[in-house]
């Protein structure tokens, strides 16, 4: 019996030691894996941000890029969305009046007038309405609300037939649909959403059965990337995906098409979860990581944007998609950031992998004010995740 229990003892010990070590373990990688502190979050953002306002810092000066085009042309106005992102966790005045002044020296107004259906023209009116929701003036909005009733007002549906387009001006609708509480706009965006998602080019951009989308028709099968896969533009899905964000952040949750954003949104994520490099960046081909493969910031900062999103709304499983998440912010945050603040491995303005190129390192794209504010809106959702 003494033996016995003797054995029995060592045994359970033995057991317990297991245990122990298996939890010690556990505790360990998930510590690994935490969100970074809030303050840790908050100073990179301030760092990359600080770099951009210092050396834009006169936002009247138009861009020299090619031609002369004026600053509240569409990679502008991503920056103010990534601003205007970082504004709502850090309030600080000097972000509020460097988008006032850049709003106001614009005198509100779009690019190519009131009459324009460019969606790069209509962009910045999503920080317009954003101003306006802080101070009311009513000269704030008249312009950009002009212009959408105009687009509400006409028949037509087939404007937004590059899907960049669906993330420069889709969230204006949403946006004045919840302001003003008017079905049309909201009627409207669908009509267009529908149109580009399912009949541009003959058959839609998206393809259901991948979960992602052509850029334009002109990416359509039969065209194929080296690898003999479909091309699909890592930057082009990512303003899809952060449209779909911005969307469902202001329409009513009892909105008729509310279920179809969401399901396309998680179609999408599943998608370009698998797509997700080892190193935890995307390539600029999700299919063809060898056409011209490697780090690419604008694309993996508009993925954890629409995954943590999707994590803190409750639409994606926490324990399936906040390690890619984690991987990616983490990956960013080592990789791309120069100590000044600069961004890296930023691809240049385009419509597929080979433009903008080279991307590395000590690379500076074209423009530098899309990425940023790329960068801004995912790490804004970061510090959010961190409650």
């Amino acid at each position: 019996m003494i033996h016995f229990y003797r054995g029995f003892m060592k045994y359970i010990l033995k057991r317990s030691l297991t245990l122990s070590v298996l939890l010690l373990t556990v505790c360990v990688s998930l510590k690994a894996e935490e969100l970074p502190n809030r303050e840790s979050t908050l100073n990179t953002l301030l760092k990359v941000n600080d770099y951009f306002m210092k050396k834009y810092a006169d936002f009247r000066v138009p861009t020299y890029n090619g031609r002369v085009r004026p600053s509240n042309i569409w990679t502008r106005a991503v920056y103010y969305e990534g601003l205007m992102a970082l504004y709502s966790i850090y309030p600080s005045e000097s972000y509020y009046d460097y988008a006032y002044g850049w709003a106001e020296f614009h005198k509100w107004g779009l690019r190519n007038g009131n009459t324009t259906r460019n969606a790069d023209d209509q962009c910045c009116g999503q920080t317009y309405i954003d101003l306006y929701n802080i101070c009311r003036d009513p000269a704030m909005v008249r312009n950009i609300k002009t212009n959408i009733d105009m687009m509400v007002n006409t028949p037509q549906v087939d404007d937004w037939w590059w899907v960049d387009a669906i993330q420069m001006a889709m969230p204006v609708y949403a946006k004045l649909g919840k302001l003003t509480g008017e079905q049309l706009y909201y009627d409207k965006m669908w009509e267009m959403y529908c149109y580009t998602r399912n009949s541009q080019g003959g058959k839609g951009l998206f393809n259901v059965e991948d979960g992602l989308w052509w850029r334009d028709a002109d990416f359509d099968p039969p065209y194929k990337e080296p690898n003999g896969e479909d091309c699909y533009w890592s930057r082009g899905n990512g303003w899809v995906y952060a449209a779909l964000v911005r969307v469902l952040s202001e329409i009513p949750v009892n909105e008729a098409h509310r279920n179809d954003y969401i399901n396309d949104f998680v179609v999408m994520s599943k998608a370009l979860k698998k797509c997700q490099r080892k190193d935890g960046f995307w390539n600029v081909s999700l299919h063809d990581e060898t056409h011209f493969g490697g780090k690419e910031t604008s694309g993996t900062a508009l993925f954890i944007y629409g995954m943590s999103w999707g994590i803190r709304n409750g639409l994606l499983d926490k324990k399936e998609y906040m390690p890619a998440v984690l991987k990616a912010w983490k990956a960013m945050c080592q990789d791309v950031i120069h100590p000044n603040g600069m961004l890296g491995y930023m691809q240049g303005t385009g419509k597929e992998p080979k433009d903008g190129q080279p991307v590395t390192y000590d690379s500076i794209p074209d423009f530098e004010d899309y990425g940023v504010g790329c960068f801004l809106l995912a790490g804004t959702e970061i510090y959010k995740l961190k409650k």
